[in-house]
């Protein structure tokens, strides 16, 4: 399995996180590409090599005309939708849209409010969008399924917001960071971001020293100020998990532990299923699927089954309960095995097609054409939808002839 782990010596902001992905082999263009997909203008990503107390690193600048509109969760997540409609990957966005809400929660809770009513400030700028739904779109792309984190370094101090003067970590910062280990150096500066603490505490599985894993890559992302005494970068490990790989001896060599959610049906409207789908897997469920079954009394029904990390059960359960008719649900765990995967483009005819790369061991096992890249292309260009996946095939098979 493919992890990652974020060395948060310098603390983590969502520009940081995002030079760190592209300095461990993200391709700028192909990022851009995608995050055209966001139905918002008016704005430019950069990236470049800087030194900070002379390491290298990359650092990316996102700059944008607007000046911090008051945008709302639901706004954003509207926005993050339009993409997914525009061919952004659905597992990007749908992790860009719990990072979202997760930030939502916090300002909420922090404001004593609901997410409804909450507008984000800063967060809610283009380049915050940018950064966030870069940082998804970058973990996919590298192929990583798991993530882990060091102990984060918040920095001390006041900084001046939309709010006024605030204390260092931000209010909402600290509520994100609830559970996880964090201290402070003593440098006067926000550290940690609202926006990096939302990314970091969404995805990272756990927090303390690195996990046991053969490195691959490693990625330098450059924070903006230069800081008095140590280097102002976030270190990204990429890698093969030891412990729980592929290449483990024995039964125990599972990757992960997740949910299964269940309800059986003899009374779902099949419009309402195709809705509760898309809102499952919006919510974070890693699959939604529906099988014939025979009920008591002979009936026929359907049987609805949630795949859920377990931290979503709670979330996902509860949706299963208000959108569906269901009175009663099953819930138990299951380990799930992964192979490590990555995307990897490949130019055909009708243009760049992402391939899905399956390895395990350092072989490649599968590869698949992105659908919605083979989808977007086959309608734009009048191509059949079959010959667009079939050119794709044969581009990346004659790109690996002889090597894997």
């Amino acid at each position: 399995m493919k992890i990652a782990y974020f060395d948060c010596f310098s603390g983590a902001s969502g520009d940081m996180l995002l030079g760190a992905l592209l300095d461990a082999g993200v391709d700028l263009a192909t990022l851009e590409a995608e995050l055209r997909r966001l139905p918002v203008a008016g704005w430019t990503i950069s990236a470049g090599r800087t030194k900070k107390k002379g390491i290298a690193a990359t650092q990316v600048r996102v700059e944008s005309g607007e000046h911090h509109p008051h945008r709302g969760l639901s706004e954003i997540l509207k926005l993050i939708e339009a993409a997914a409609g525009a061919g952004l990957s659905r597992r990007a966005a749908t992790l860009a849209s719990r990072i979202f809400t997760r930030l939502g929660e916090a300002e909420a809770k922090i404001h004593n409010t609901t997410t409804e009513k909450i507008h984000f400030h800063e967060v809610g700028a283009v380049d915050a969008i940018v950064d966030i739904v870069g940082v998804a779109i970058g973990f996919e792309m590298l192929g990583i399924e798991q993530f882990f984190c060091s102990p984060l370094n918040v920095g001390s101090g006041r900084i001046e917001a939309a709010h006024g003067i605030l204390p260092v970590p931000a209010p909402a910062t600290a509520e994100l960071l609830l559970g996880a280990p964090t201290y402070s150096s003593g440098i006067e500066r926000e550290l940690v971001t609202p926006t990096g603490a939302a990314i970091i505490t969404t995805v990272a599985k756990s927090f303390g020293a690195m996990p046991a894993m053969t490195v691959s890559k490693i990625g330098y992302g450059s924070g903006t100020a230069d800081l008095p005494t140590q280097a102002n970068v976030l270190r990204m490990f990429v890698g093969e998990a030891l412990a729980h790989g592929l290449a483990s001896a024995g039964p125990s060599a599972c990757d992960e532990t997740i949910a299964v959610i269940e309800a059986n049906f003899d009374d779902l409207n099949p419009q309402v299923y195709g809705y509760f789908a898309e809102k499952a897997l919006e919510a974070g469920a890693l699959d939604v699927f529906c099988a014939a079954v025979q009920m008591k009394k002979g009936r026929p029904g359907q049987l609805v089954t949630l795949l859920s990390p377990l931290d979503r059960t709670d979330a996902l359960t509860e949706l299963l309960f208000r959108e569906t008719t269901t009175i009663g649900v099953r819930t138990h765990q299951a380990s799930r095995r992964i192979l490590a995967r990555e995307w990897v483009p490949v130019e055909t005819q009708h243009g760049t097609v992402r391939m899905k790369v399956a390895r395990a061991n350092g072989h490649i096992l599968n590869a698949a054409p992105e659908y919605e890249d083979c989808r977007r292309i086959a309608s734009e260009r009048g191509v059949p939808l079959k010959q667009v996946l079939a050119d794709a095939a044969f581009a990346f098979q004659k790109r690996t002839s002889g090597r894997e």
